[in-house]
């Protein structure tokens, strides 16, 4: 039985080439597409699913209103807490970002990007395999590091690096273990210190959010109870203190300041899928891509699916006789039944094996494409592929093969199976879902690419084309503030720079300062600290609306001046904020001038309120420099940049290289996600388009061909060419109008949606959908009139003879 089912299956193929091919490949591109997602959406979750404690380890996450919610702890919160806490088997203070320096070993210093600092008992919470040392003894004390075992290569290469001294931040470090990074995890450190240590001292017993904390619990149980215990510990030893010391009640206060300090957990298994202030310096991974790709993934494959059935169902009615006397000579329903879905079998057995062979070429642009390293490897991998071949063979064969084996033997053995409306409703409701996925990837393309159109030209309030931001190094025993004086004094005698300023933030990175003033009756606004230098608001095209610029010749300006921006005038609640006075850090500063908006961070969050403040006040560290920003001359940039270059290593820092970005392009990183998945949508756009015009080409080649007696009789009594046409081609247009309708419904509210992420977006008009129709309507007219124009040429006698 099963050596004829072959051998009828390979007579079809043979006499339907076209359309074989056709199910092939439409069945292909969709299990590839999927196959594609499916790669994306295990790497993203397989982060930390190899640590073993896993289940135990939590990230402390602090709401402090106004929907911002912060990774960073203050270093009293934990030891108060393993005091007063059962459930708490051990917590961890770590650094949430790598630092970026060179390390030496006898002369050797390589540059390490992931510098990575937390308590000794780090490698409790992630136990890295150790090749050298062991994970309780790898940080035994201040002088101790962990290296990776890529970083010890490079360093030692085949000499034992343990026990070895290296220079870091010129201190002397004695390697203590060599881990092995083999799995994806949330922290992938070159190399581990507990130089936070000292930072922690520093700031022992204070309520400055400086730190990520982790706790490992006893029980996974515990979580709302020791949530419960760190709100606890914040409204005791916070809020009722500072309460007290301003003479009101708590209720008062937190009417004057707003609500506490709500602690959350987030599991690690979680860490990397949190869409928001990420714990851990690997970050988060891009959950609303993941989704919008894995979605898209499994519509083209229904798309295919649909395609296939459509082909199938058409396809039977040349088989229409074969069942008939199969079913005249004995065989039964699920006889017939089973043997249409071995052929799908077989059909979608060479679709993936097709569609794999799509993948291995097409990896390495979809790794570039993702900055990834996926390989097609992996047991959850082929179960997944496993998985996806029964699903098509029960979805795309089940229904077709029912629909052959309900054929009637006497009726289909007359010749009457050819006017039957059997099959016709089934097919026509397909084709228009092929025609409302076709409008969602149409309109949804359209309007991604409009949003991300409109965030490149968006003006941001800023103008960095010619402004670089170089990465500035402390060094020890020296001042940072007196070594960037000296730079700002030399380099402007370089040729090509313009101006030299800085300011402790660096536009389009994710580093920021927050702290709260009061004004009148507004207690605890919420501002992002900016602390900058004379003329670096200037150099940026950063415009001032109210009031003057912070200015050397005033003394105050060094003191007690501020500038704020627009939005914390909003927050403010005051028509004229110049010359006002706002209470900050317990002191009074005076407004001297409004800074126009401008966006520090991508598009996706709204203004800030700013509060702009000179890098010398007391409430800034101006020892925190960490960037110069210079302005250069567009005149021959490349040499100026490489003069500043050659300056750089020989008056200020010959160990660090010189490491610089331009303004706009750091910001315009930002937006690489976002043109990710317009090139997503457009690519799987092209991809259902294609999917469509098989799909519609075969049905219609299908249908046509059915009415080709129709046609002969028509033309015999005088039809004309045009009237032929307009008639073959009615329904297909009718169908185009239904699905575009239906189309429109989800793709509207589905990309209402996505614009809604960001803060500034573009409205969606109506003009997408016209453009969507008229494609849709265009393509279908092409293919269809094509097609009817050709069958319109038929032998006339060739088709009348018989009659």
């Amino acid at each position: 039985m099963l050596k004829n089912w072959i051998n009828i299956f390979i007579y079809h193929i043979k006499t339907n080439k076209l359309f074989t091919a056709l199910n092939v490949l439409g069945l292909s591109i969709g299990i590839a597409g999927l196959i594609f997602a499916i790669l994306y959406w295990n790497e993203e979750h397989s982060y930390d699913q190899w640590n073993p404690e896993k289940d135990k380890v939590y990230s402390v996450m602090n709401d402090i209103g106004g929907g911002n919610i912060w990774s960073v702890n203050p270093t009293t919160t934990a030891p108060m807490l393993k005091i007063m806490s059962t459930a708490l088997d051990s917590y961890c203070y770590t650094q949430c970002l790598y630092t970026k320096e060179t390390v030496a070993y006898k002369g050797k210093r390589e540059l390490l990007d992931k510098i990575y600092t937390a308590q000794s008992n780090f490698f409790t919470f992630f136990p890295y395999e150790f090749i050298h040392g062991n994970g309780k003894t790898a940080l035994m004390d201040l002088n101790s590091i962990a290296l990776s075992e890529e970083t010890a290569s490079r360093l030692f290469g085949n000499e034992n690096p343990m026990d070895k001294q290296v220079r870091y931040l010129d201190k002397i470090f004695m390697v203590r273990g060599v881990y092995r990074l083999n799995h994806k995890s949330s922290v992938m450190p070159d190399l581990v210190t507990t130089l936070i240590e000292e930072d922690l001292e520093k700031d022992k017993g204070k309520w400055s959010y400086n730190y990520g904390l982790m706790l490992k619990l006893k029980k996974q149980s515990d979580t709302t109870s020791i949530r419960k215990d760190l709100d606890a510990i914040f409204i005791d030893n916070n809020l009722k203190v500072s309460a007290r010391e301003e003479g009101v009640s708590v209720a008062e206060y937190v009417k004057m300041y707003g609500e506490p300090v709500k602690a959350s957990l987030l599991s690690l298994p979680n860490t990397r899928l949190y869409s928001g202030n990420c714990p851990f310096p690997e970050g988060n991974g891009n959950l609303l891509f993941l989704r919008i790709l894995m979605g898209l993934s499994v519509l083209i494959l229904l798309l295919s699916i649909v395609n296939y059935i459509n082909l199938a169902t058409a396809n039977a009615v040349k088989r229409a006789k074969e069942v008939g006397v199969r079913k005249i000579v004995g065989a039964g329903k699920k006889q017939i039944i089973a043997q249409f879905v071995f052929e799908t079998a077989l059909i979608t057995l060479f679709s993936v094996l097709l569609a794999l062979v799509m993948v291995e070429l097409s990896l390495p642009f979809y790794n570039s494409f993702l900055s990834k390293e996926l390989v097609l490897n992996g047991a959850q991998f082929y179960v997944q592929l496993i998985l996806i071949f029964v699903i098509v063979i029960l979805v795309a064969g089940v229904l077709p093969a029912i629909y052959v084996s309900n054929f009637e033997p006497l009726k289909v053995l007359k010749g009457n199976f050819s006017r039957s409306k059997s099959g016709i409703w089934l097919r026509n409701g397909m084709l228009v879902l092929q025609f409302a996925i076709a409008t969602f990837f149409i309109i949804g393309s359209f309007i991604v690419y409009q949003q991300v159109k409109y965030m490149n030209e968006k003006d941001l309030g800023f103008s960095g084309a010619q402004i670089i931001d170089v990465i500035f190094k402390p060094q020890q025993g020296k001042s940072q503030f007196e070594r960037y004086k000296l730079i700002k004094q030399q380099a402007m005698k370089i040729k090509g720079v313009e101006a030299v300023s800085a300011g402790l933030f660096s536009i389009g990175s994710n580093e920021n300062s927050w702290d709260s003033f009061s004004y009148k009756e507004n207690k605890g606004i919420l501002i992002q600290r900016m602390g900058v230098d004379f003329g670096v608001l200037d150099m940026l095209g950063i415009k001032i609306v109210k009031g003057r610029y912070l200015n050397e010749k005033f003394s105050s300006d060094t003191i007690s001046n501020v500038l704020v921006n627009e939005a914390a005038v909003k927050t403010m609640q005051e028509k004229n904020p110049i010359d006002k006075v706002i209470n900050w850090l317990g002191k009074d500063y005076k407004v001297v001038g409004v800074v126009k908006d401008f966006n520090y961070f991508g598009l996706e969050n709204e203004i800030s309120p700013m509060i702009f403040v000179h890098i010398t006040a007391s409430a800034i560290n101006k020892e925190n420099l960490h960037n110069v920003s210079f302005k250069i001359a567009p005149q021959d940039m490349a040499k100026t940049i490489a003069d500043l270059d050659k300056f750089w290593r020989s008056k200020v820092d010959a160990e660090y290289p010189f490491e610089y970005n331009f303004v706009d392009k750091n910001f315009a990183r930002n937006y690489k996600k976002y043109e990710n998945q317009r090139d997503l949508f457009s690519l799987l756009n092209a991809i259902v388009i294609l999917i469509a015009v098989f799909g519609l080409f075969a049905l219609a080649s299908f249908s046509m061909e059915r009415r080709l007696r129709e046609i002969a009789i028509r033309k015999t009594l005088g039809a004309e060419t045009n009237v032929l046409l307009k008639e073959l081609s009615k329904q297909y247009v009718i169908f185009c109008v239904i699905g575009f309708i239906i189309g429109i419904i989800p793709a509207y509210f589905l990309l209402q949606q996505w614009l809604d992420y960001f803060a500034f977006r573009i409205n969606i008009q109506i003009f997408p959908f016209v453009v969507a129709f008229l494609s849709l309507l265009f393509l279908t007219l092409t293919i269809v009139l094509a097609k009817a124009y050709q069958v319109t040429k038929i032998d006339v006698l060739k088709y009348l003879k018989y009659e």
